[in-house]
């Protein structure tokens, strides 16, 4: 298994403190997992922000899966991505992405106009800057004249992409891309051929060791019913002939799941960042497999 980097997917929610979260990045480098995650949570912790605590705690890679654009000027993202970066030893892989209208504007208010055009537009301006370069840029979205100098190398950067036009702008500018609610057949028809040779391909899946799959994706089903009315998601379940994302769910027993694993990077996949859903009294179970797998020779 170790030809794919596994990592585990830190949850933010508002009832955990700083100190926990950096206890369960910890835990993830002493179980062998190459790299641990945060993403947005509503009403938490600022995934970027948060990452800068661990300092030379966690895994050799500490990644944001992911930052959304919209709400922060590239100037400000790149300010805060290099802070981090210097925080934690060069060990930080930005990951960015523009969100869902019903996120961006029905929450924060902001207009969601041409999210490939902005993302891309975004992505022109900030990696010069995470370079150290001044950029005078005068575009459709940003105006920008700004430099900013520190002594923090630029980190990786990886989109947040699932459509044609986005996993275009991933293979142009970035290191790759972080896809969610898919299955191996996705990535191998359609991600990899969009993407191109030579980019990596992060894929958040909801794994759960257990006795009672159906009953895992019932759950599963419930919690993020809301899913499949957003249009990217919509799209790529579509694109994958999935009804809901509880059918990305891998779960069941031990020698099923590492099974499902397997069919990832076959696939392709160079990355899996693993969010544990199984029910309280079997998830050790899982995050014992998670362990296995990230140190399967």
């Amino acid at each position: 298994m170790r030809s794919m980097r596994i990592g585990r997917l830190l949850t933010l929610p508002d009832t955990l403190g700083i100190d926990v979260l950096r206890a369960q990045a910890a835990d993830a480098a002493a179980s062998g997992l190459d790299s641990a995650w945060t993403n947005q949570a509503m009403g938490s912790w600022d995934p970027l922000g948060i990452l800068g605590a661990f300092g030379q705690e966690g895994p050799a890679e500490l990644g944001t899966a992911i930052v959304p654009t919209y709400p922060r000027h590239p100037v400000t993202m790149a300010a805060e991505a290099l802070t981090v970066q210097g925080a934690t030893g060069g060990r930080l892989t930005l990951g960015i992405g523009p969100s869902h209208e019903d996120v961006m504007t029905g929450m924060f208010g902001i207009p969601y106009t041409t999210p490939a055009s902005h993302t891309r537009e975004y992505l022109e301006v900030l990696l010069p800057l995470m370079r150290g370069e001044h950029v005078r840029h005068n575009g459709r979205h940003f105006t920008v004249d700004y430099q900013i100098t520190v002594p923090a190398e630029p980190p990786r950067v990886l989109l947040s992409a699932l459509g044609p036009r986005m996993l275009r702008i991933a293979r142009d500018l970035t290191d790759g891309t972080i896809a969610v609610w898919v299955r191996p057949d996705t990535i191998a028809s359609y991600i990899i051929p969009a993407l191109g040779e030579g980019k990596r391909v992060v894929v958040n899946v909801i794994v759960a060791v257990s006795d009672d799959p159906d009953g895992v994706r019932a759950a599963i089903a419930t919690r993020f019913r809301a899913v499949g009315d957003l249009p990217a998601y919509r799209a790529v379940l579509d694109r994958g002939g999935l009804s809901s994302p509880a059918e990305t769910v891998i779960t069941g027993p031990e020698e099923a799941v590492l099974g499902e694993l397997r069919r990832f990077r076959d696939a392709g996949a160079t990355d899996l960042v693993i969010s544990v859903a199984s029910p309280p009294g079997e998830r050790q179970r899982t995050l014992d497999l998670i362990s296995q797998a990230a140190n399967d020779a």
